[in-house]
């Protein structure tokens, strides 16, 4: 098993983090998406969208799509719910990552890492759809300790990633002290590992 990733990518995160928590081994390949190496003609017979992560098998299948690589990885095991509800709700909170939440504090994250000057303009219309994701999951966490059922799933793996480094998009996650505490439980797993550390394969 092969991942494509870059280390800095909250969405690769996520799928790294499962595959250390489920104590996955796999071959680990770092391209740069900001010098463009997701964009080679190389890569895109692989992937033709040009993005990571990107999860390929051992027979040469692959997969790509956040969400869907952790959904692959994650079905049958603890981290995916047995009850249709209960996955039902799962899928709902991974759709609201990638719809609301992913595209307002991921992007913030990326403009003020990478083009702080040219593309500030972009940056006060998303703080205000990333506030507004952050409220509700603030929302949500005061009547519960995790997004789906009684521990840790797929929702919480997909929802901690760019979560828990909202700051360095410029959000204020101080604010939320029931996201604060649900970012120290998630992180409280023998096998947790940081955004920064690069995998041993």
């Amino acid at each position: 098993m092969k991942l494509y990733d870059y280390l800095p990518s909250g969405n690769s995160y996520k799928v790294r983090l499962l595959l250390a928590y489920l104590d996955i081994d796999y071959e680990w390949v770092n391209l740069n998406v900001v010098q463009g190496e997701t964009r080679t003609d190389d890569f895109k017979t692989r992937n033709p969208v040009g993005q990571i992560p990107l999860l390929e098998l051992s027979d040469g299948r692959r997969i790509a799509e956040s969400n869907a690589i952790l959904y692959f990885l994650g079905e049958g095991t603890p981290y995916w719910p047995k009850n249709p509800y209960d996955q039902a709700k799962c899928l709902q909170w991974m759709f609201f990552e990638q719809y609301k939440h992913e595209p307002s504090i991921a992007v913030a994250r990326f403009i003020r890492n990478y083009f702080p000057k040219a593309r500030a303009d972009e940056l006060p219309a998303l703080t205000e759809r990333g506030y507004a994701a952050l409220g509700v999951m603030e929302a949500h966490l005061a009547d519960n300790a995790w997004f789906v059922g009684g521990g840790r799933t797929l929702a919480d793996i997909s929802l901690y990633a760019y979560t828990h480094v909202a700051e360095a998009g410029g959000f204020d996650v101080s604010r939320y002290p029931n996201i604060i505490a649900w970012l120290d439980r998630f992180s409280d797993h023998p096998r947790h590992i940081l955004i920064t550390d690069k995998p041993k394969g």
